[in-house]
């Protein structure tokens, strides 16, 4: 049997063929050449940005492994019919019109591309020393999830395939997976998109660098990722929706907290 391990692994090495394509195509040589000190430095100049960054990945895996469950019990009560009764059985129809090449490039991009952007964008905004993307990043995450956790804890709504009782296109593509994938996710955290509201955020952060081929790898990226979570069943339009909104309002008050001023040493 496949383990979370196991999963762990496969996903680890597909971000590291992907690191191979970053740093090959978006990372300018002059930051692959930076000496041991300057990438330390550039580590301290952005220690807050990123304490940040891990502070809300550990509160987050706090609230879908304990948390969760005890604020859902709390409650008592699932509003996803809320949600149903407002759009129906829009996002059902994309189940029923799979095309396999499709489901698993969705499922591909909504596993694997968005992890990896995740962590290669701060990465690299390190090795830049961008100190405005990654503050733009920090921050717009803590303001996203700050937003995004009261919906989180006290107004469950379940995903599309759970609710509809029907196949999970990741669980079809990659077998087991879930096994994995929801011990960083619930089925109940969908409002807002959490998807979609750092998808967004990471391709504006990204904007920022003014590198153009990694801006257009960001925004292929965005709408891949916003594409999947409805072709694939996962969110409500509802949802998505909502955690664009969610980014819209982090990158809004993002602008004012960050200087647009000069960002590299």
């Amino acid at each position: 049997m496949v383990t979370n391990i196991t999963w762990l692994v496969v996903l680890g090495l597909i971000n590291l063929l992907l690191l191979g394509v970053g740093l090959l195509v978006f990372v300018p040589r002059a930051a692959l050449k930076l000496p041991l000190a300057k990438v330390f430095k550039n580590l301290n100049d952005n220690m807050l940005s990123l304490l940040i960054i891990i502070g809300i990945v550990g509160i987050h895996l706090l609230e879908v492994n304990i948390i969760d469950p005890q604020t859902t019990a709390w409650v008592g009560t699932d509003f996803t019919g809320a949600i149903y009764h407002i759009e129906g059985d829009a996002v059902l129809w994309f189940t029923q019109h799979w095309v396999p090449a499709l489901v698993s490039f969705f499922v591909i991009m909504y596993i694997a591309v968005y992890s990896f952007t995740l962590w290669f964008s701060p990465a690299y905004f390190l090795l830049t020393n961008d100190k405005r993307a990654l503050k733009t990043l920090a921050y717009g995450f803590a303001v996203i999830y700050a937003i995004a956790l009261p919906f989180y804890l006290f107004l469950p709504i379940t995903n599309v395939y759970t609710y509809y009782n029907i196949s999970s296109a990741l669980e079809q593509t990659i077998p087991t997976i879930e096994q994995f994938f929801y011990s960083t996710t619930t089925q109940n955290n969908c409002l807002p998109s959490l998807h979609v509201a750092m998808t967004i955020l990471v391709a504006w952060s990204v904007r920022l660098t003014g590198n153009k081929k990694f801006t257009m790898f960001a925004y292929f990226c965005m709408i891949s990722v916003i594409f999947s979570v409805i072709y694939l069943g996962i969110h409500w339009i509802i949802d998505v929706i909502c955690g664009a909104l969610v980014a819209v309002v982090a990158i809004v008050i993002v602008r004012y907290v960050v200087k647009e001023g000069a960002t590299h040493d």
